[in-house]
């Protein structure tokens, strides 16, 4: 399947997985780094770092779901829907035009992860510190 124009100038899937991999790991305290105590990697706010790194994620799990799999779906349903929750906690992060609220739908979770990851690539990356 045709990666959606959202996904255009995302980095490589295997380059960003890792990336995912170690801010999760300094994230959770796991990995010491420089995001150690504070979300994804930014001491200004916590809260956008936390929402670009489930962003990120929902968008990763997106991609690989596009080449099929029942797993792979399953994963981007469930990352979707963590990113759909957070936003409605979170609407003055949201920066698409369709809002988290009536989202319900497995399929329109997937819609609202595209929007919202070509909004926050379309404004700089907010609450994401550059890959070293």
């Amino acid at each position: 399947m045709t990666c959606p124009r959202a996904y255009a100038d995302a980095p490589e899937l295997r380059r960003e997985m890792h990336r995912l991999l170690a801010l999760g790991a300094e994230r959770d305290g796991r990995l010491a780094g420089p995001v150690t105590g504070s979300p994804a990697g930014s001491s200004a706010d916590p809260t956008a770092a936390e929402r670009a790194w489930l962003l990120r994620r929902a968008a990763l799990m997106d991609r690989m779901a596009l080449g099929g799999g029942s797993g792979p779906a399953a994963a981007a349903a469930e990352a979707a829907e963590r990113l759909v929750r957070y936003d409605r906690r979170h609407p003055d992060l949201v920066a698409g035009p369709y809002r988290p609220d009536p989202v319900t739908l497995a399929r329109r979770r997937l819609l609202y992860v595209r929007q919202e990851y070509a909004a926050w690539t379309a404004a700089g990356c907010p609450g994401s510190r550059p890959a070293p």
